[in-house]
């Protein structure tokens, strides 16, 4: 199970996809041009050490001399106890040894900048988030299910700006970073994490957490929180599936019955399973869509190129039977068959 993430300033919950920067490769490379500019002087002194002089021993520079002295130049501390007594060994301090202490304060300085502005771009980056987002969907637990989800919902049109994944495990979020969503560490069970998510203004919620139970409280938390949310959950074991659609879920997917189900139609009809796999794969030949009736030379029919599949009225399949002795009505939702 994944280690909880303790829960401090709400914008600390959200994670925007941002380019992706190695914060240790960047550290590793300002910390090696620093040291760079230290034996850079050092380098600079031993080559005129006769124009130094130590005031404290009177004796000649030597390479430990020229680090010492190099390190106390650059970071501007500056003792004096070894100072340029020679014309060239100043000439070497103006044109070599200043640019290099200039250059070493602003490696320093830069670093310390960058953080904040880091900071700072990534917490306008959140409030700009924040104030427009609306119309999005939110996949609670980003684990295989969620990640297959989140393809399909892309595939399908949908921006990966306007998906939301929750998720306490933090690889799970990186992910999510990485396929460009914007991600909410945490429970999607409480109530914070799903506010920072903004569920009060999202159009849909997919639940898919790896527990039948912690999916129930996430349904029952977030049909509380808004009462349009169309919810679809995705359950795991048959005698909890009634308690998600008490819940408030809309649509419930017995998911352990399809992959059973699939397996035993891929027994008896291979063909068949491999038709049905490239309709549930949005991003193939065959898709399955949901539609109005459009209007044909004068009567209400399916759309050009497609084949209905299902006609579904106030809720409910209308049955074969059905079909032939009624009309479609405007309000009818067809389920067809598209070619792409």
């Amino acid at each position: 199970m994944a280690r909880p993430v303790r829960l401090t300033h709400s914008h600390e919950l959200v994670r925007v996809p941002r380019p992706n920067r190695p914060p240790l490769q960047a550290i590793a490379r300002r910390v090696g041009l620093a040291l760079g500019l230290v034996l850079f002087v050092a380098a600079v002194v031993l080559a005129s050490r006769g124009g130094y002089v130590d005031g404290a021993t009177n004796d000649d520079i030597g390479p430990i001399d020229a680090l010492y002295y190099a390190s106390v130049t650059v970071t501007t501390t500056g003792y004096g106890d070894i100072t340029a007594i020679s014309s060239s060994a100043r000439l070497a301090a103006i044109l070599l040894i200043t640019p290099a202490r200039i250059l070493f304060l602003i490696l320093v300085v830069g670093t310390t900048v960058e953080v904040l502005t880091d900071q700072t771009r990534e917490f306008f980056a959140t409030r700009k988030w924040r104030h427009n987002v609306h119309n999005h969907v939110v996949i609670c637990g980003y684990g295989a299910t969620g990640q297959s989800a989140a393809r399909e919902l892309i595939n399908r049109g949908t921006a990966p700006s306007d998906l939301v994944a929750v998720d306490s495990d933090l690889s799970a979020i990186q992910q999510a970073l990485d396929q460009g969503l914007v991600a909410i560490v945490g429970d999607a069970s409480q109530r914070a994490v799903l506010e920072q998510a903004s569920i009060a203004t999202a159009r849909a919620a997919v639940v898919a957490p790896n527990r039948d139970d912690t999916a129930v409280l996430i349904t029952l938390t977030a049909r509380e929180m808004n009462p349009d949310l169309h919810i679809v959950a995705g359950g795991r074991e048959q005698e909890n599936l009634h308690l998600l659609r008490q819940g408030g879920a809309d649509e419930v997917v017995d998911a352990t019955s399809a992959v059973g189900r699939m397996l035993g139609l891929a027994t008896d009809a291979p063909e068949a399973v491999a038709v049905l796999d490239d309709v549930l794969n949005a991003s193939s030949g065959l898709q399955l869509i949901e539609c109005a009736p459009v209007m044909i030379n004068g009567r209400l029919d399916a759309p050009d190129g497609s084949t209905v599949v299902a006609v579904m009225r106030d809720g409910r399949r209308l049955s074969p039977a059905e079909l032939n002795s009624v009309t479609l009505d405007p309000d009818d939702r067809l389920v067809v068959l598209s070619s792409h």
